[in-house]
């Protein structure tokens, strides 16, 4: 098996690390903090590179790189790499679409519920200790009456 140098330029989960190193001859770019060196000594070798919004991918990054052919992004959005540069220059892009979808609606609702009842507020009440004089004001009622507009039953299956 042909052993291809990606460039990973920020640390990534442990386990994707450890699977792309059993792949991949994997270069992390923290580790040499004279940037230019690194693309000076290393650049003609790189075929693939793991980045993300912190780490753009625009002409002059990909220029720097005469053998790249894949630019892998985990993030959702790609607006950190010149796509139409790549395009022309036959290079790949790859993103994680979606893969927060769910747990952002999550959220959501979770900060709607947080909100309408006053967790939060209820929280800090209780751990003060001024539960005690019970003087609490009530808080507003969520039933599903509040989700109906914006959310049919099916899509809360």
């Amino acid at each position: 098996m042909e052993n291809i140098d990606v460039l990973i330029t920020t640390p990534v989960n442990p386990y994707l690390e450890q699977e792309l190193d059993k792949r991949f001859n994997l270069i992390r770019l923290w580790n040499y903090p004279q940037k230019q060196e690194f693309f000076k000594n290393h650049s003609d070798s790189i075929r693939g590179v793991v980045n993300n919004p912190w780490h753009p991918a625009d002409r002059e990054f990909i220029d720097s790189l005469p053998a790249l052919e894949i630019v892998s992004s985990y993030s959702v959005g790609l607006d950190h790499v010149d796509l139409g540069y790549c395009k022309g220059k036959g290079v790949k892009v790859t993103n994680t679409p979606d893969v927060l979808t769910e747990d952002v609606a999550d959220l959501a609702i979770g900060l709607m519920l947080t909100t309408l009842r006053g967790i939060s507020e209820c929280d800090r009440y209780v751990r003060s200790g001024l539960w005690k004089k019970g003087d609490f004001k009530l808080t507003t009622k969520v039933s599903f009456s509040l989700f109906s507009s914006t959310f049919d039953s099916k899509s809360l299956q």
